[in-house]
């Protein structure tokens, strides 16, 4: 049976949805025991796959950021330590590690630096293709690392590719609005941003003792960017109708005084019912709930990930809120995949919530949120820009040049994979035939031809009969591995040569109506049908079939 995937009721119009994975991410490890694991992304995109949303999509592996691209916003000294830091030479680099705070959270790891232009690649990527008009959501799992500092890695982030991207995003829009619904501060992100009035940075998290332990209701951003940074501080334990009740209206109200031209939504799943390290009681379904709503504002949309700790959870979430992007709501069977294990004992696609206490009152919500939505009435409307021309970056030519590579792809393949990859499948479109059995199709071809074919005596099927390989049926009888031959060489003839004239299968060579004939005038009586030219062979064996086709590799 096909994965579920149900159109969402009353989208009109559907969202172009460009999707970044690169395969290589999950081939990172920050160490044993330690909470982040980059192998959950690649368990999303496994759903993402076995659920057929690349049908729905684009998909995109994204060019690693460079240096100098990190560079718009780290420091050059720091961006030229990561790339020269590795475990074997870290105690070469006692001074730079403590100063740049790489060790404890923010381990040493082989390929460091590229994990970390993988993230930020994805990151920037999708914002440029966002500003140029190329889709309108834009979907990086690996991205959402808030926490990096200029100079400074926390909290299990090293290369800030929100910033990147919001960087990339401000080449094209006046306005960025940054989401934060992790459990943690966005800090990072606040800090770069904290004195200008071009980015307005809207986090909801856990306040009070945790990390980072930034993130107060007071904290409004200062100079220009003052009341241009919103922090809603929670308790432990909200619930889904608690968070909901603040967020959309908040949302709403920022929409309506700031008006950004393109939004940045970091999708922390820390934040869900059961993280390893959160402590909020947020189900799957209100987690994306905030997606859902945020994608209706109908603005250019760059969705990222960020924490969570428990993979399981992780990647289905993703998974489902990757589906509301491209406009379907998935269903609750997930599909066979790589890590279908992992999803154990229910095997469905939901994250609930648990029966967890919930700090936060009714009347400590209320007046947070009349606080904030007091900060953003200074904002007074949407700030004005002055007109200048659009700074050149290298991620230009990238999107120029879409078909820079193509001279490198054989020219013997046909449908060389980024040409699959950057395909979306219309809806009502016929499907290939790795999506038989969807949409009420039936998995033969003509139901005249599957009518008309014999019965075979000894099995009662039909020969003919598509058995599919993922089907419960069994397929014995049915097929070259269930011929009964005797010891002698027997050559099986290809399907399209096996039914003669008179319906029999050339398989079905022991039948009850040939029981006791020799072997050879058996083979002799069905080489008759083949035509009066041919000539059956002395030795005992069928004749040789006609030379198939040349199989295209």
């Amino acid at each position: 049976m096909a994965p579920e995937m149900i159109p969402i009721e009353g989208e009109v119009n559907k969202k172009r949805v460009c999707y970044f994975f690169d395969s290589d991410v999950s081939g990172f490890h920050y160490g044993p025991g330690h909470p982040m694991k980059p192998t959950r992304i690649r368990m999303c995109h496994s759903l993402v796959m076995n659920y057929g949303l690349y049908k729905k999509m684009e998909i995109f592996r994204a060019k690693p950021a460079t240096k100098r691209e990190m560079t718009q916003f780290h420091s050059d000294e720091y961006v030229d330590f990561l790339s020269r830091i590795t475990p074997t030479n870290m105690n070469n680099f006692s001074k730079e590690q403590h100063k740049y705070n790489v060790g404890d959270d923010c381990p040493v790891f082989d390929g460091l630096f590229e994990y970390c232009s993988i993230s930020a690649g994805g990151s920037m990527e999708g914002a440029a293709r966002l500003s140029r008009d190329k889709c309108d959501i834009a979907v990086n799992w690996a991205g959402g690392l808030h926490h990096a500092k200029k100079s400074e890695a926390s909290g299990f982030c090293y290369v800030n590719d929100i910033v990147l991207g919001i960087l990339e995003l401000l080449r094209y829009h006046t306005r960025v609005l940054y989401i934060d619904i992790d459990v943690h501060h966005g800090d990072g992100v606040e800090e770069a941003f904290y004195t200008t009035d071009r980015v307005m940075t809207v986090s909801f998290h856990k306040y009070g003792e945790y990390f980072p332990g930034t993130g107060e209701l007071r904290d409004v951003g200062i100079g220009k960017g003052k009341y241009y940074a919103l922090n809603f501080p929670l308790r432990d334990g909200v619930t889904d109708e608690n968070y909901k009740s603040v967020f959309e209206p908040v949302i709403r109200s920022v929409m309506e005084n700031y008006d950004p031209g393109a939004i940045v939504l970091q999708c922390g799943t820390d934040s869900l019912s059961g993280d390893k390290l959160g402590c909020l009681n947020l189900s799957m379904r209100g987690h994306a709930s905030c997606v859902r709503f945020v994608k209706s504002f109908n603005k250019p949309l760059l969705l990222l990930g960020g924490g969570g700790y428990t993979m399981r959870n992780v990647s289905r979430c993703w998974a489902y809120e990757t589906g509301l992007a491209a406009g379907v709501e998935l269903g609750a069977e997930i599909p066979m995949n790589e890590y279908y294990e992992y999803f154990g004992p229910d095997y469905e696609l939901d994250v609930k919530a648990s029966n967890m206490e919930d700090l936060n009152n009714p009347e400590y919500l209320e007046r947070v949120k009349s606080i904030v939505l007091e900060h953003l009435r200074h904002v007074g409307g949407p700030p004005s820009v002055q007109m200048q021309d659009v700074p050149r970056m290298p991620v230009d030519a990238v999107l120029e040049d879409p078909n820079e590579d193509e001279d490198m792809i054989s020219k013997d393949e046909r449908r060389p994979q980024r040409l699959l990859d950057s395909r979306r499948q219309a809806d009502g479109e016929l499907s290939d035939s790795d999506d038989e059995g969807e949409g009420g199709r039936k998995n033969h071809a003509s139901h005249r031809e599957r009518e008309s074919a014999p019965l075979s005596p000894t099995t009662g099927r039909r020969f003919g009969a598509a058995v599919g390989i993922m089907s419960t049926g069994t397929t014995h009888g049915v097929g070259p591995s269930a011929a009964t031959v005797a010891p002698v060489a027997v050559t099986a003839a290809p399907a399209s040569a096996a039914a003669g004239s008179s319906g029999q299968s050339d398989m079905d060579i022991d039948d009850d109506s040939s029981s006791g004939q020799p072997i050879a005038s058996r083979a002799r009586s069905k080489s008759n049908a083949l035509g009066p030219d041919t000539t059956a062979p002395t030795n005992g064996t069928l004749p040789a079939p006609p030379a198939p086709m040349q199989a295209i590799e």
